[in-house]
């Protein structure tokens, strides 16, 4: 079992260098940094947690320069898109991101997506709600195309070019691993379809907590029918419990991340020793 921390680097929070090294240092696995691009300040779209829109929304500094950052200063952590909201970006300019990324970090990078939960921020670009794990598709396709090839095309119903080029390639072959984020019923389709692990989300409203045992054993008779190896499974808002992560472990997660809100230094850091003194003693057990 593999730990990290997920948390918005934010214009108030401690900046993503100062805590990726801070995450390296305490012996944590990976560092994740989540996506937003914008709040459309109205919205009928209700928050997927519950309650008012925390500022780290809004605030977040953007992911790729976050991580960017993360990487300068690190030498072992995994560095994760928490998640990559896909629908949102241009797939030829993500292609070169999350390659230069996985270049600029010596290959670190895990590529975690989703198609994203607030309909109007997505339609501020331009994305039809009702369409959008097309579009994250394509986009997904696409991409591997990109990072494949010294020439790449692309013929979809959202996205189309013709031979181009686009350096660098990422270090990892054939490309940084895709978790495919979210547990719509669709979900272990696209999983299967074009992605390499899973990353749900087990925090809910008023910190309630579903470890997801049954689905995470569908996902493993799923991987076993394809003739493959189970797939890696990271979760997001993991309960900070022992027996939960035992419980996660026996499920066949391969990662808890711990979700920290958005602070200046003087709070995270206390936070993040709390949590590395946890991890010391899960060590060896899960």
């Amino acid at each position: 079992m593999e730990f990290g921390i997920c948390m918005f680097a934010t214009d108030y929070s401690m900046q993503a260098a100062d805590l990726a090294m801070a995450v390296e240092e305490r012996g944590f696995d990976a560092l994740f940094i989540p996506d937003h691009t914008h709040i459309p300040a109205s919205r009928d779209t209700q928050f997927t947690l519950g309650g008012d829109l925390p500022p780290d929304y809004s605030h977040n500094v953007d992911m790729f320069l976050a991580l960017a950052a993360a990487a300068a200063v690190t030498k072992r952590i995994r560095l994760g898109t928490g998640i990559c909201l896909v629908v949102e970006r241009d797939p030829i300019i993500t292609a070169k991101e999350v390659a230069s990324l996985d270049h600029i970090s010596g290959g670190r990078v895990d590529f975690g997506i989703g198609g994203g939960w607030n309909r109007e921020e997505m339609e501020n670009h331009g994305a039809p709600w009702s369409r959008r794990w097309k579009v994250a598709r394509e986009r997904i396709e696409a991409m591997k195309a990109i990072w494949a090839g010294d020439e790449a095309s692309y013929a979809g119903e959202f996205v189309n070019f013709e031979r181009i080029q686009s350096w660098p390639k990422p270090v990892q072959k054939p490309h940084p691993p895709i978790f495919v984020g979210g547990d719509a019923p669709g979900t272990f389709r696209r999983v299967l379809r074009y992605g390499d692990g899973w990353i749900p989300m087990l925090a809910g409203e008023d910190n309630q907590f579903d470890l997801k045992a049954g689905r995470m054993a569908e996902l493993a008779a799923l991987a076993k029918a394809a003739g493959r190896e189970p797939y890696p499974i990271t979760t997001f808002g993991t309960p900070r419990d022992p027996d939960a992560i035992a419980k996660l472990a026996q499920a066949g997660v391969t990662r808890c991340i711990f979700g920290l809100t958005a602070a200046p230094a003087e709070d995270v850091l206390p936070r993040l020793d709390k949590i590395a003194r946890l991890i010391e003693t899960l060590r060896g057990q899960v």
